[in-house]
């Protein structure tokens, strides 16, 4: 069924609201958390329809993408935890599911004997390289932006990323003589 547009934005409304009952030092920051968690929703919803005759969620493909991107198919468990930015966890499961359907491994580290290896199978890489396929041609292109209101958003939500900790700037690069 074809969606059709609400006569109104709720998210302006909810701002109206806030307002009228007083709130105002918080409204600035209720419209951006409810208008960035729409965004998501809207984001998500192809990303997962895209995935789902792939029997994997989101997560699932990015644990998988990450290990494929690797040299060898193999990253340390912690390593997978801090790319990933989530939860220990949370990768502890979407493992568990990875190495039942026997796309993912795990290894005992060569040089620490209390941290696991993760390695990417061949049934994993195959699976990884259509689905990353498919979320190209059907998620990732044709995002209701054009690239340059993409590429400031990334840039805003990069500089939140940043206040909130995920990560330093770079450090400078010595040019070559």
């Amino acid at each position: 069924m074809p969606h059709r547009p609400m006569p109104m934005d709720p998210i302006a409304e909810a701002r109206r609201q806030w307002i009228e009952h007083g709130w105002t030092d918080a409204v600035p920051g209720m419209t951006l958390v409810t208008s960035v968690n729409r965004a998501q929703q809207l984001l998500v919803a192809p990303v997962e329809a895209t995935l789902r005759p792939f029997s994997l969620s989101f997560a699932r493909f990015e644990l998988l993408r990450l290990l494929a991107f690797t040299r060898d198919g193999r990253l340390p468990m912690q390593s997978a935890v801090k790319r990933l930015q989530v939860h220990s966890t949370s990768v502890t499961s979407t493992v568990d599911r990875l190495v039942r359907d026997g796309l993912v491994t795990r290894e005992q580290h060569p040089t620490d004997g209390r941290a696991t290896v993760l390695a990417i199978t061949d049934a994993g890489r195959e699976l990884v390289e259509r689905a990353t396929v498919a979320l190209n041609e059907q998620a990732f292109t044709g995002v209701a932006l054009d690239e340059d209101d993409a590429a400031e958003l990334v840039r805003l939500i990069a500089r939140l990323r940043k206040r909130a900790g995920d990560f330093d700037d770079p450090r400078p690069v010595a040019e070559q003589l």
